[in-house]
């Protein structure tokens, strides 16, 4: 392996180096450039993280970021992020190393100086991402038992948000509010449609609202399935599930007049069978 030259010197635990295509690398380790001189080699056995992220525009702003927090702090939100990772059995846009980071950051900051920011979408961030709330307080936790510092649910429900903004991609927490509202719509008018209170605590509402959340994600960065279903497996999936295609038509009308969105064919077909099941499950 190619010895590894500082570059650039953050702090006394944070480096740059890059690898063999140029590419920049952040290391850290406790004292790892202390009494170091650019040039020098980074020693092995102090190395605690290595980060390889996506692009230079990420890696600056992880580095700006990097400037004003104290180690410790990244230590927690790395492991919270490793967690979610399996928790969630998916990969994380790098992106959240940096919002999540600021945010927790930010959040702790904000307690201290006995402000709190109160999540107005806290009880639907609890029923569409229940996976993602629980790595939040999980984050929670793990404040209370290193810094001794009370965070409220509604940080927890931040960090859901973070968490669900790297797996969509969106670029925008706005978008992840607007994805949120554009659920509960949806959810509103499968219930209003049947006429039934949804089992929320089902594995098929759950299934339901992963996808929606894909769904939404695509059409806020409009970039729709292409129409390559067979209009005979539509016809056919149109006629087992009347009801729930005819939902599907009421959905489709509702993003046409309010986010001027045309739900395509692919769209359709998968929404009706996650309804179908849903109703099906329910009564």
């Amino acid at each position: 392996m190619k010895e590894m030259l500082i570059e650039k010197i953050l702090n006394n635990n944070v480096v740059i180096t890059k690898d063999r295509y140029g590419n920049e690398i952040i290391i850290m380790g406790r004292g790892l450039a202390y009494c170091k001189k650019i040039g020098q080699k980074i020693e092995k056995d102090k190395i605690d993280k290595v980060y390889r992220l996506s692009s230079d525009e990420l890696s600056q702003k992880f580095q700006e970021l990097l400037l004003e927090l104290p180690i410790e702090y990244l230590a927690i939100v790395d492991q919270i992020i490793d967690y979610s990772k399996e928790m969630l059995e998916t990969e994380l846009n790098d992106s959240i190393y940096i919002s999540l980071t600021d945010h927790v950051f930010t959040s702790m900051e904000r307690k201290k100086n006995g402000l709190q920011v109160r999540n107005a979408l806290l009880w639907d961030i609890k029923r569409f991402y229940p996976k993602e709330f629980k790595i939040g307080m999980k984050m929670i936790e793990k404040i209370k038992e290193h810094y001794d510092i009370d965070l409220p649910e509604d940080e927890a429900g931040f960090i859901a948000l973070h968490l669900v903004n790297a797996q969509t991609g969106n670029s925008e927490m706005n978008n992840m509010y607007d994805l949120t509202k554009i659920i509960q719509d949806i959810m509103n008018i499968i219930t209003y449609y049947f006429k039934i209170t949804i089992d929320e605590d089902s594995v098929y509402f759950y299934r339901f609202t992963t996808h929606l959340r894909f769904f939404i994600s695509r059409m806020q960065s409009n970039k729709p399935y292409k129409n390559e279903t067979d209009e005979d497996l539509l016809d056919i999936v149109r006629k087992k599930y009347w009801n729930a295609y005819q939902c599907v038509d009421k959905i489709a009308e509702f993003l046409a007049v309010n986010y001027h969105y045309e739900t395509s064919t692919d769209e359709r077909l998968y929404l009706t069978i996650h309804i179908a099941r849903i109703v099906e499950k329910n009564g």
